[in-house]
């Protein structure tokens, strides 16, 4: 597994600590939904006028948001990956998609819920993987499986709202 971070904001800090849950929150969720490990994924940290800027981009929806996802590739009606869309570095990893994390927006939401900047990051990026795997939330039945899933890794990883 082999995260490319990219900072294109100055408001926050990115340490090791930041860093090394963001990992442990993308290897988590690869091993919870039992998907291959050699992957390859970028990771962008950016401020809410960042964000704001994709959304707008790419989901005409012009206002900052916490986090999107960007998969590299498509799956078929069965949940399995459409070979001829997915793309491969040149030691075999597949390359699983982009992460955008507004820093700003997980601070902000950190204090609404009452809990640390770190357990709202990793909580971004936990949902963030789960976009890149395939899954949504349009539909109250997927929103219930997904939102199950995020549940269930969170606690394997012992993050909870408390942290």
């Amino acid at each position: 597994m082999k995260i490319r971070y990219c900072n294109q904001q100055n408001k926050f800090k990115i340490g090791w600590q930041l860093k090394r849950m963001v990992k442990r929150a993308v290897s988590a969720t690869l091993s919870y939904m039992e998907f291959r490990k050699d992957v390859e994924l970028s990771v962008l940290f950016t401020d809410n006028p960042g964000i704001q800027e994709l959304n707008a981009l790419h989901r005409n929806i012009d206002r900052p948001t916490d986090v999107l996802s960007f998969p590299m590739f498509e799956y078929d009606e069965d949940g399995n990956i459409m070979e001829e869309f997915a793309d491969f570095t040149k030691t075999g990893d597949l390359c699983l998609g982009d992460i955008v994390l507004s820093l700003e927006r997980a601070q902000e939401q950190a204090e609404e819920y009452g809990h640390s900047f770190v357990r709202e990051v990793t909580f971004l990026t936990v949902h963030s993987m789960l976009h890149l795997l395939g899954y949504d939330h349009m539909t109250p039945e997927d929103e219930e499986e997904m939102f199950g899933y995020q549940r269930e890794i969170l606690e394997q990883m012992g993050v909870s709202r408390n942290i």
